[in-house]
């Protein structure tokens, strides 16, 4: 009982249902109309309808069920024409599909046609978007930063990021990084910012006092003549007092000795990461060992945590300021793509430029996944799919065939009757 209910809430169960009853009842019509076709001439006409009808109904079942597979079960052959040809209908179908639908004209004219950058910008600023990508955002950002808590996520991690960093080459980026800084003279700034910190440092008070002790230290006789203080005290402020005053003479000369000795001393070392193999060597030498030491590992262990706990604890949040940040620069992308016409010109110009390559290397795959995917699947799964999507429809020529059927009896019936006199 559940099997027929089951059955009857099917569209093309129901249609099979009304065609086989459609079938049965011109089945019964005809025994009917023969039992009293010696009655009334009548009965004749009704007669030929039902038979003509009986035939179009089961030449019609069986043409449709042949599709599918064998009528009755009986290995008759060109039945069961799906299950047989999958190959075939994989590569037809693979082959319109990428004839009809891929070819490179047609979707370099769809392109045009949809302008999809204004799109982009139209979706991007209406707020609903923006925050829909800040949430999925979110969401990837905070699974990948939990994973990492996971100590084989986080070993494999290590392991790459410093097994990169072992083979960087580290000495011609930063000869590079060096010769930007003194081309624009940002070198002698940086030492002007040193000499005033160290300015800064000598002046404090804790600073003489240490200054004074260190010299008390040094200079003993001072000690036993009790004298150590008072000179200790005044060395270290004419030490001070002369290190200020060397300071400000640099820092007022921008062609002072020691800025050159600085110039000269910074050229030698950009050179010798340039040109000296052995010297690089040493410079890879000591990222290595810099990255070996227990002391590194811990800091930045400790670094990776904190911040990946902050971001953690953010991102959970729903008034999240990384999501917040998104959802803004996705709106403020919108708006500004919306207002610039040379940017959305220039978006889709790209697009087109890069389809036509695109296409012509993953066509051939998409092609070939088509006609895989059809051949690979089960013959039951195949016909099952196809009888859901074409089934009802092919219900309706196997009704329309027993209706015809009839009507063609009728007219051949009524003819023959009109030809015999």
């Amino acid at each position: 009982m559940r099997s027929l209910i089951s059955a009857w809430q099917s569209p093309v169960s129901r249609m099979k249902l009304v065609a086989g009853l459609l079938l049965l009842l011109a089945a019964l019509l005809y025994i009917v109309a023969t039992r009293f076709e010696t009655v009334h001439p009548a009965w004749g006409y009704v007669a030929s309808f039902a038979e003509a009808a009986m035939v179009g109904a089961i030449a019609d079942w069986f043409a449709v069920t042949a599709l599918f597979r064998h009528p009755l079960g009986l290995p008759i052959p060109h039945t069961a024409i799906i299950p047989r040809s999958k190959a075939r209908i994989g590569r037809n179908l693979s082959s319109f599909i990428t004839t009809h639908f891929l070819a490179t004209p047609l979707v370099l004219a769809k392109l045009q046609e949809l302008d999809l950058a204004s799109r982009l910008a139209g979706w991007l600023r209406h707020p609903r978007n923006a925050e829909a990508v800040g949430r999925r955002l979110t969401g990837v950002a905070h699974f990948g930063i939990a994973a990492l808590h996971d100590e084989r996520v986080r070993a494999f991690v290590e392991a790459k990021v410093i097994g990169r960093l072992r083979k960087f080459d580290l000495a011609p980026p930063l000869a590079q990084a060096l010769r930007v800084l003194t081309s624009q003279g940002r070198h002698q700034a940086m030492l002007d910012e040193l000499l005033l910190r160290l300015d800064s440092i000598m002046q404090d008070e804790q600073t003489r006092a240490l200054v004074a002790d260190a010299i008390s230290r040094e200079i003993r006789t001072l000690r036993y003549l009790g004298l150590s203080r008072p000179v200790s005290g005044w060395s270290a402020n004419k030490f001070v007092d002369g290190l200020s005053a060397l300071i400000a003479e640099i820092a007022a000369d921008p062609e002072h000795l020691i800025r050159q000795r600085f110039d000269e001393h910074v050229g030698e070392y950009i050179e010798r990461l340039e040109q000296d193999p052995h010297y690089a060597l040493e410079v890879e030498r000591i990222l290595a060992q810099l990255l070996e030491h227990p002391a590194t590992s811990a800091y930045f262990g400790n670094l990776w945590q904190e911040l990946a706990a902050w971001l953690e604890s953010d991102l959970a949040r729903d008034d999240s300021r990384i999501g917040r940040r998104i959802v803004a620069l996705c709106r403020g992308l919108g708006d500004g793509l919306a207002a610039d016409d040379s940017m959305r010109n220039w978006i889709n110009e790209q697009l087109l430029a890069a389809t036509p390559g695109l296409l012509e290397r993953y066509r051939g795959q998409i092609g070939a996944y088509i006609a895989q995917r059809v051949e690979n699947w089960e013959s039951r799964e195949l016909v099952e799919q196809l009888e859901q999507s074409v089934g009802k429809d092919l219900q309706y020529i196997r009704i329309n065939g027993t209706l015809v059927g009839g009507l063609v009896g009728l007219v051949l019936h009524a003819l023959t009757q009109l030809v015999a006199g």
